[in-house]
């Protein structure tokens, strides 16, 4: 997205994440959306509250809605049978990101059953009519070694035009942490997480180019994962560079489902959906001059 004529414009993608995982966090996506700044969702395939992650997509046509990826948490949408690296004894998903990485280089992960499970969960989506802004992933996961290839060779597959590139700019992540109340350890944690990811696929962008599939031109969000500020929100949008740039989010309401789903974005789904529905800072974007956009249009300007 680096058309020179469009210089003094910037777009900002605000997606919601975990479009899915419960009933409250669906709720409280559609009111971020509806009455905040959030332009677009992710949808996980094997979420609980799928259904009603569909029916809120069909609702709101205005929001745009991308496929979370996802190898970490549930059960697969593929068959099982076929599958059987990606699991548990359980028959679901085995853990985080570090110990795919781990699995990955020894090898005891089939990429091959990786991108049947990731088309499944595309193809879920499609199948109940509606049509992926974008692919990102649960955890990031798609820019473990290996992975991107196969997220760029299924967004051809499917005809979906932009992909999330996890690279975070650390201007981004200074404006974003701005104000008192981050934990500052969790912080930092996830912002050696964010150079890692970087390091992992430092190649991805030019590997979207060669593919003719669109991405954002910044990207920021995963050191304040769970740690969003109004402050800092504010201080990005003072900030934010030109082209597109997408801030990547978590809000929801804490039902009794998340509360007992494993994540540990509670009550901080709820901060932030209230600071993306702040005036403030719906009243920045305006006065700045800020176009709020989602990946459907952003892959128009590529």
């Amino acid at each position: 997205m680096e058309h020179r004529d469009r210089q003094d414009l910037r777009n900002l993608i605000v997606n919601a994440d975990d479009l899915g995982w419960t009933e409250g966090v669906n709720r409280g996506i559609a009111e971020a959306h509806r009455n905040g700044i959030v332009t677009s969702a992710s949808l996980l395939a094997n979420g609980p509250a799928f259904q009603s992650g569909v029916e809120l997509a069909h609702a709101t046509p205005g929001l745009g809605v991308g496929v979370h990826l996802n190898l970490s948490d549930g059960e697969p949408v593929a068959d099982r049978e076929s599958v059987t690296t990606l699991l548990n004894d359980r028959g679901e998903f085995e853990g985080r990101p570090e110990s795919l990485l781990l699995r990955l280089a020894r090898r005891s992960v089939l990429l091959s059953e990786i991108e049947q499970e990731w088309d499944a969960q595309i193809q879920k989506v499609r199948d109940v009519g509606v049509e992926p802004t974008h692919l990102d992933g649960h955890r990031h996961v798609q820019m473990l070694p290996g992975l991107f290839e196969i997220v760029l060779r299924l967004a051809k597959r499917h005809g979906i035009a932009a992909v999330r590139i996890s690279h975070e700019e650390s201007s981004l992540r200074a404006a974003l942490s701005a104000g008192a109340k981050q934990k500052g350890t969790v912080v930092m944690k996830q912002g050696v997480q964010a150079r890692g990811l970087k390091l992992l696929a430092r190649d991805a962008r030019e590997q979207a180019e060669r593919a003719g599939i669109a991405a954002a031109d910044h990207f920021c969000g995963i050191a304040q994962t769970g740690e969003l500020t109004r402050e800092g929100v504010l201080r990005l949008l003072e900030i934010l560079p030109e082209g597109t740039t997408e801030l990547m989010c978590h809000p929801g309401y804490a039902d009794a489902d998340l509360a007992k789903s494993a994540t540990r974005l509670q009550a901080s789904r709820q901060t932030e959906l209230e600071i993306l529905t702040d005036t403030q800072i719906r009243n920045l974007v305006a006065s700045q001059g800020i176009r709020l956009v989602d990946y459907g249009f952003a892959a128009q300007e590529a």
